[in-house]
């Protein structure tokens, strides 16, 4: 059985609320005005570590921004230059986007998904600007600002 204490309670409502925020401000840039996409699936998961442990080095914002910017960039080299079957571009893709995350020490596990989402829907080099690079700069500016700020946390880490 699962004891759900005061501090935990107040830990996962404050993730959850400012998961569903920083979301909310990428969803409204996407689809209420024309400046073009600002939102990407693995973001989502990228809001359980920046909001709910963001003490982790892997919710560090060198990890976050380089992490989703890396593994983009393979999905995004494999759909426009690897002609291999599918089933096996997302698996090299993959590998290889974990390789280059762990390899240069900016690791960041929801980034891992990127080469997915880029293969399954043949993104081009533009997905890496929108959502990529806007996006993460976005999350990473809203969490700065509510861990450091206003949650008092001790984000990014020194």
């Amino acid at each position: 059985m699962i004891k759900i204490t005061k501090p935990l309670l107040q830990k996962a409502l404050i993730a959850g609320f400012f998961s569903a925020f920083t979301i909310g401000v990428l969803t409204v840039l996407t689809y209420k005005s024309t400046l073009g996409y600002f939102i990407a699936a693995s973001f989502g998961s990228s809001m359980v570590l920046l909001f709910g442990f963001p003490e982790s080095p892997f919710a560090q914002p060198k990890n976050v921004f380089f992490g989703h910017l890396v593994t983009a960039l393979v999905g995004v080299i494999f759909v426009n230059y690897i002609p291999l079957p599918i089933y096996i571009n997302i698996a090299i893709a993959v590998g290889a986007g974990v390789f280059l995350m762990i390899l240069f020490n900016f690791v960041h596990p929801p980034a891992g998904g990127n080469p997915i989402i880029v293969i399954i829907g043949s993104a081009s080099y533009d997905y890496l600007i929108n959502p990529i690079i806007f996006g993460s700069i976005i999350i990473l500016l809203i969490a700065i600002i509510i861990n450091k700020y206003l949650l008092k946390k001790n984000y990014p880490l020194k």
